[in-house]
């Protein structure tokens, strides 16, 4: 375990592989240290925020370092099912790289909940260990472009597409969901923490699925905002950050 100030107030935690990460953020997030504001997991790191003002660098350092990380504290955690036609592209092909049926890539990948270990790549997008316990490989060749709601794998890690993007996993089907709407009090439906459950939807509508509205903008004269007629040279304009919207 190696810790690295940020500034002031952020300390970045690295850790050796992502269980020990995922075993402090659960230890973390069962027993709230008191003056830490935020933490974002990441692949083998946890990125910090703290109130120096509550708890010293040094004294969160301490409390952090004599964490047991032997094991998984999992406390209570929302869970969310997301409906899944499973129609991929690739559908064929993992079944044969995983030497099983298509039928039974499906029923292993809804019978058991993920857990979101972090989220990344694009706002709403997180990454799904546990489940299945499928291990299979990116494409070897990325696709351009992959539809929002692409429900896909890559290595241990099954995953939902956002928005459209280039993409090399392996796409097995496609959700209805929007796993990040700007319209919601927390635009991204899945955060850390949160377990999954996959469920099959059925054959996808012959009309396909409907197209996500585009975000609506908050009226002016009901919400408040900040206006800059004149910004000035060399103008940077900084706020207090928003904790929990690290998407």
């Amino acid at each position: 375990m190696r810790f690295l100030p940020v500034n002031l107030d952020v300390l970045l935690v690295e850790l050796k592989d992502l269980d020990e990460t995922l075993a402090l953020f659960d230890a973390l997030t069962a027993e709230p240290i008191a003056g830490v504001e935020e933490i974002v997991p990441a692949a083998r790191t946890l990125l910090i925020q703290f109130r120096p003002s509550t708890i010293e660098r040094q004294a969160l350092v301490n409390r952090i370092a004599g964490q047991d990380l032997s094991q998984r504290r999992e406390g209570e955690h929302r869970r969310v099912e997301i409906p899944v036609h499973y129609n991929g592209e690739d559908l064929d092909e993992v079944a044969t790289l995983l030497n099983i049926s298509r039928a039974e890539v499906i029923q292993r990948h809804t019978a058991h909940d993920y857990s979101v270990a972090f989220c990344g790549f694009a706002p709403g997008f997180a990454y799904l260990t546990g489940g299945a316990g499928f291990q299979v490989p990116r494409r070897q060749t990325p696709r351009t472009r992959i539809p929002a709601g692409a429900v896909a794998l890559a290595g241990d890690f099954s995953g939902v597409y956002p928005k459209a993007s280039p993409g090399g996993w392996q796409i097995i089907g496609v959700t209805p969901l929007q796993m990040w709407d700007l319209n919601r009090a927390e635009p991204a439906l899945l955060r850390p923490g949160y377990k999954v459950r996959f469920t099959d939807a059925g054959p996808l509508p012959a009309d396909g699925l409907p197209v996500p509205s585009a975000p609506a903008r908050n009226d002016a004269t009901t919400a408040t905002y900040l206006e800059i007629t004149s910004p000035g040279l060399h103008s940077v304009l900084q706020d207090m950050g928003r904790p929990g919207q690290t998407g």
